[in-house]
């Protein structure tokens, strides 16, 4: 058997074929080197955006759960204000109830008449001696001329001295 002969062009190329491979696998790692370290680049400025956009979400956060505290805040203190007006509000009303019940039980007293023409005499010196005085059905009078009124029943009389009195009645169930 004959050994093949070597192609004298082929032993020529083999430099430059070496030289060729070496130039394409030495580009191939430096561009493999540059798409690491672009990549690495990448992945760095995305885990600071993510940071960044965790970071704005927590301060987000944080200020929607003080805006939140502070909105619960001010329904408690109004609830609260709610119900301490209406805890204080109903012993007035009792006292208001108690004290017109107490008024129209005048009307059975002896000095009643002598009570009712006292404040109808008021009533025409507030409206002159023209106005028109009728009994409330709670006891003492209503008077009026054309475009005034008078409310003088023992209910109304007693409501506007519970009034006048005010902070002195508040102080009665007032801490």
């Amino acid at each position: 058997m004959t050994s093949p002969t070597a192609d004298p062009t082929t032993d020529a190329l083999d430099p430059v074929r070496s030289e060729l491979l070496r130039a394409a696998h030495a580009d191939a790692d430096a561009l493999l080197a540059h798409a690491e370290r672009e990549a690495a680049a990448r992945l760095d400025q995305a885990r600071a955006e993510a940071r960044a956009i965790l970071e704005d979400a927590r301060r987000q956060g944080e200020a929607d759960g003080a805006d939140a505290a502070r909105d619960r805040f001010v329904r408690a203190r109004r609830e609260a204000r709610s119900r301490t007006l209406a805890a204080r509000r109903e012993p007035y009303e009792q006292l208001c109830r108690e004290a017109a019940e107490r008024v129209r039980e005048l009307r059975r007293a002896d000095g009643y008449v002598a009570l009712r023409e006292r404040l109808e005499q008021r009533a025409r010196v507030l409206l002159g001696p023209g106005a028109e005085v009728a009994e409330s059905a709670d006891g003492g009078v209503v008077a009026q001329v054309p475009g005034r009124r008078v409310d003088l029943s023992l209910t109304a009389l007693a409501d506007r001295a519970l009034d006048s009195m005010g902070a002195e009645v508040r102080s009665l169930w007032e801490p």
